[in-house]
């Protein structure tokens, strides 16, 4: 079990944990897996059990010709051999339980949250070995979800109905179902469909490598090749050094992550992130100072959310809550912005919100970056604002948002990670373009930089680019873009060689 490229440790802290068993380069694999099981996430809406896409869950919504249970309409064409939703199918089918047909087929349901437990289940009856040896060892944190509110919840919707009306009661025991429930909570990765659609993983190496809120571990899943997970280092490690995964999201902010750490994972997260208020400097989370000027508002306590808020130069103090509610404020402001018109509009607002906090949120904060974001999509790409209509303002103003999201990701995400390379090749065609409007101005140089030095600084963004995400399944979007970038790359150098 790479065993050449890490070896597993165990500490009361952290359970077992990873180390690397030599000194590993940035890019190198470190393992590839398969699932134990692959299926919905808690609370999807109506989708199909076997490509995860969204169907019509109500009357008349596509369905299984064999147990009625939602299926999309390729999925159940004749002659479509099913690989995930074969199992389940079989239960549904042998003990006639139907799918109950739904009002609002954007809403959770409750239906779905049995499937992902029950392919663990029945994967555990197919591969008893491989459940003794890696799912087995696993944390489930029984006694914990006892306490909390899903317990119960649970135990109607999931462990009842497939040992009741499903009739599994004899094959598995409640204890078990709620084991496979727990496991699922704990150790779950989130991967995407070759569609781009979201579901769950049981990953039972990659659940051994500690959490942390700057990792040092990428992995790529391939929903092609039967949902493989790839595994690398992102950056040099060194040997005997601890392996990193993160169960959240690195793009959220210190409060946001530890809720979801707590709730969904059971622990508080003491990284060196975490613990430091300013979030390794970056003020991911820090607001600006009304009271004085250039003053910057911290936690004094970032692992407690009720702890105080202060300013570090005048000493003006907030309470936490005052400040959660003004991020929620302000972050339901821009999920209104979500329901836009992809057209000229939605960006404007965007930028109009992006100012509007200029004066209350630091420049890197978390909102700001999501923001960025929203609006590297959208320069180039909508009506009024194409990549070939953009003035050099504009191409600049795409530069900077991208190279802002750098300077975050350097500190969150450091090395070869995926997030990286989808900037880097945002980053690349305005530079082209600003390399081309300035020569084409007469202007020798641009920042100091001949023409063939701004272009070749460009192919090694797009080479950098690529590189990363050539790792990815070329069924999905980003291995299509690798793909896309190696093209785009081909012709840039060729355009160089004619500078010559």
């Amino acid at each position: 079990m790479g065993d050449s490229t890490y070896k597993v440790l165990e500490c009361p802290e952290l359970g077992r944990y990873g180390v690397a068993a030599r000194d590993l380069k940035a890019g190198e694999l470190l393992f590839e897996e398969t699932p134990f099981a692959v299926g919905p996430k808690l609370d999807s809406p109506p989708l199909c059990l076997e490509c995860c896409c969204p169907v019509d869950g109500g009357e008349g919504g596509p369905r299984c010709s064999r147990c009625g249970w939602p299926l999309c309409e390729d999925c159940s064409a004749g002659g479509a051999e099913l690989v995930y939703h074969r199992g389940e199918c079989e239960v549904f089918a042998a003990n006639g339980v139907r799918f109950r047909p739904v009002e609002d087929s954007t809403a959770g349901c409750v239906q779905l949250d049995c499937i992902t437990p029950l392919r663990v289940l029945l994967a555990k009856e197919a591969d008893e070995a491989r459940w003794k040896r890696e799912i087995e060892p696993m944390e489930y944190h029984d006694a914990e979800r006892r306490e909390g509110a899903n317990w119960k919840v649970d135990e109607n919707n999931i462990v009842a109905f497939l040992r009741g009306p499903c009739g599994l009661g004899k094959r598995f025991s409640a204890e078990l179902v709620q084991r496979a429930i727990g496991l699922l909570d704990v150790n779950a990765f989130e991967g995407r469909t070759g569609s781009g659609y979201s579901c769950r993983g049981l990953y039972p190496q990659l659940a051994i490598m500690a959490h942390n809120c700057v990792p040092n571990v990428v992995h790529s899943i391939h929903p092609s090749n039967g949902f493989r997970m790839v595994a690398r280092v992102a950056v040099d490690v060194r040997e005997g050094d601890k392996l990193y995964t993160t169960y959240t999201y690195t793009l959220t902010g210190t409060v946001a992550r530890q809720s979801i750490l707590k709730a969904s994972k059971f622990f508080t997260c003491r990284c060196t992130r975490c613990l430091d208020p300013t979030e390794l400097g970056t003020h991911f989370s820090t607001l600006l100072c009304s009271k004085c000027s250039g003053g910057l508002i911290t936690s004094t306590d970032p692992l407690d959310e009720n702890a105080e808020w202060k300013c570090g130069q005048c000493g003006f103090k907030t309470s936490g809550a005052a400040v959660q509610k003004a991020v929620m404020t302000i972050h339901n402001e821009i999920d209104e912005l979500a329901c836009f018109e992809y057209e000229a509009g939605r960006l404007e607002a965007y930028e109009t919100v992006y100012k509007k906090y200029r004066s209350v949120l630091h420049p890197l904060h978390f909102i700001n970056t999501s923001i960025r974001h929203s609006l590297i999509e959208l320069y180039g790409r909508i009506p009024g604002y194409e990549m070939a209509e953009l003035p050099d303002v504009l191409l600049e103003r795409k530069v900077e948002l991208c190279r802002s999201i750098l300077r975050v990701l350097d500190v969150f995400e450091p090395g070869k990670s995926r997030a990286r390379a989808m900037i880097l090749y945002e980053l690349h065609a305005p530079l082209i373009m600003l390399a081309q409007s300035a020569f084409a101005r007469g202007e020798d140089q641009r920042d100091g930089k001949s023409l063939k030095q701004q272009l070749n600084e460009a192919a090694q963004i797009l080479e950098e680019c690529g590189a990363i995400l050539d790792w990815e399944d070329p069924a999905t979007p980003e291995g299509i873009l690798a793909n896309v970038a190696q093209q785009s790359l081909a012709q840039l150098r060729q355009s160089i060689e004619t500078l010559d």
